[in-house]
C-alpha cells in the first residue's frame, strides 16, 4: 500500500514556531518519523509539504497512483474549498491530521472544510497522530474497521 502524506502552509517552520503548541521536533524530525512509521508496517508513503494551496491541489489531483492520503492542511484547513473540491475528485479515503488539538484553540480553527469528507480526524496528539493515521487508514483499506 501507498499513501501520500500532504502537510500544508507553514509546517516546514516546526521547531521554530510556537514551542508550547508545535513542540521542538523539525519538520525533517516529523519526515522521518511517518517513515520510520511506515517502513515496518509494510507502507510505502510520500511525505509532501507546501505552502502554496494551488500546489497542494495540483499533487491532490496527481495523486492516482496512491491507496490514500493523510492530510493536514494547516491553515487551509479552515479556508480551502479548492482543496475540499480536489480531495473529493480523487475518491481516495482520507484521514485529516493536526497536531495541535483544533477544537481547544481559537475559534476560527474549529471549523474543519475537511473534517466531513474523511474516513477520521486525529488532532491533539503531535506527531504521534501521523502514526495513528497510517495504522487506522490501513485497517480501513484492508477493512478490519
Amino acid at each position: 500500500m501507498k499513501f501520500l502524506v500532504i502537510n500544508g502552509p507553514n509546517l516546514n517552520m516546526l521547531g521554530k514556531r510556537e514551542h508550547e503548541i508545535y513542540g521542538k521536533f523539525t519538520y525533517q524530525d516529523l519526515v522521518e518519523f511517518i517513515e520510520d512509521t511506515a517502513k515496518p508496517i509494510g507502507l510505502d508513503v510520500e511525505v509532501f509539504q507546501s505552502n502554496s494551496e494551488a500546489a497542494i491541489v495540483d499533487r491532490i489531483q496527481a495523486a492516482s497512483n496512491v491507496d490514500g492520503i493523510i492530510i493536514n492542511a494547516g491553515a487551509y484547513t479552515h479556508t480551502s474549498i479548492a482543496i475540499r473540491d480536489a480531495l473529493l475528485s480523487v475518491g481516495i479515503p482520507i484521514v485529516e491530521v493536526h497536531l495541535s488539538n483544533i477544537f481547544a484553540r481559537e475559534d476560527f480553527r474549529k471549523k474543519s472544510y475537511i473534517s466531513d469528507i474523511a474516513v477520521g480526524v486525529i488532532s491533539g496528539f503531535g506527531r504521534e497522530g501521523y502514526r495513528f493515521a497510517l495504522f487506522a487508514i490501513k485497517d480501513i483499506l484492508e477493512g478490519r474497521r
